[in-house]
């Protein structure tokens, strides 16, 4: 009998990010301050890529089907592709995928696609490059886009945008975003900014909801916006394919349209640190116990008894101006 993980509120378990760090080459105001998370300049200890695996060999046997490696911004730990080998091998994993900036992706990926990854997140808010670096407090703009180029042309499909939409800052960018993808196959995913963490609270007066980006979206291409349906690896997002194309574009509204009835997933963070939902301060340590010996039957109990902590929702519509919880590369998006 195969085994899984349900949540207090019938929720099936099928998915797990998993952060590799909390560091990142990038500062993006709504994820981190401009210090970075440690700007003391200290160590954090992070799992191993040997933890990292036997957590998530306790997961796909719990029915675990998907992992997304994420960060901070995961190319920045060394040798990525190691830890992928170890646990493309586990019996029972179907999917894994990748979370990124892409900043690193044009030199990393022909090993990421042979270890096992199978498609790609790119984060991305902006399409002109001194917007681009003003965002991201430096970035380069064109090294994310060849970094896509090769995402492409090594075959990670398929390869997804996921852009914050930040009300005067890049919200006269969506029509852009979407012409990109059409042009280049890329689906393209419009977030709404979310209130976790100082820097995302601090932001909200930017928010842009999900109803007004596709409206524009639709007039923008002159067409139909066909919901998608089946299973497509859309986690949260709410996606439509544009009319008489291949095209997808989709829309997560985590404040204005909370989609947490259907919610499948939780978050693994670099310290081992089990977060339950993204809104919400439920977490149990995993970590402590890993160190201290406990064996792989205990482990799995542990899981399973730290799902019951699993809320049945955030409350970032209530809380909108309150919620200042971990920030957002802490947890791994």
């Amino acid at each position: 009998m195969q085994k899984s993980l349900i949540d207090p509120f019938g929720r099936k378990i099928e998915y797990i990010r998993v952060s590799v760090t909390d560091k990142c080459n990038y500062r993006c105001g709504y994820c981190m301050p401009e210090q970075g998370v440690h700007p003391e300049g200290r160590h954090t200890e992070y799992l191993s890529y040997d933890e990292l695996a036997r957590i998530i060999q306790a997961f796909v046997n719990l029915g675990v089907a998907k992992v997304r490696l994420t960060g901070g911004e995961p190319l920045v730990r060394k040798n990525l592709a190691v830890l992928v080998q170890q646990i493309k091998a586990f019996e029972g994993l179907e999917d894994i995928s990748l979370s990124t900036n892409a900043h690193y992706l044009e030199r990393e990926a022909v090993a990421l696609k042979q270890a096992g990854i199978s498609r790609v997140n790119i984060s991305i808010d902006s399409l002109r490059p001194k917007r681009f670096k003003n965002i991201t407090r430096g970035g380069d703009l064109e090294k994310v886009l060849a970094g896509v180029d090769k995402a492409l042309a090594v075959g990670l499909q398929p390869v997804k945008f996921n852009m914050v939409v930040m009300k005067g800052t890049n919200d006269d960018e969506i029509e852009a975003m979407v012409d990109y993808g059409l042009a280049k196959g890329v689906e393209v995913r419009f977030i709404e900014t979310m209130p976790i963490g100082p820097a995302g609270v601090s932001l909200m007066d930017q928010h842009y909801p999900a109803t007004k980006i596709l409206q524009r979206v639709k007039q923008h291409v002159g067409r139909d916006l066909i919901p998608s349906t089946g299973k497509t690896h859309d986690g949260p997002s709410k996606n439509f394919r544009i009319a008489g194309t291949n095209t997808r574009i989709g829309v997560i509204s985590a404040v204005s349209q909370h989609f947490c009835e259907s919610c499948n997933r939780v978050r693994l963070t670099a310290k081992g640190v089990l977060a339950l939902c993204l809104g919400q301060e439920d977490s149990v340590d995993l970590r402590t116990p890993l160190r201290d010996g406990i064996d792989d039957d205990a482990l799995e109990a542990l899981i399973k008894q730290a799902i019951l902590k699993k809320p049945e929702r955030h409350f970032f519509n209530e809380n909108v101006h309150n919620i200042e919880f971990r920030q957002m590369v802490e947890l791994g998006g």
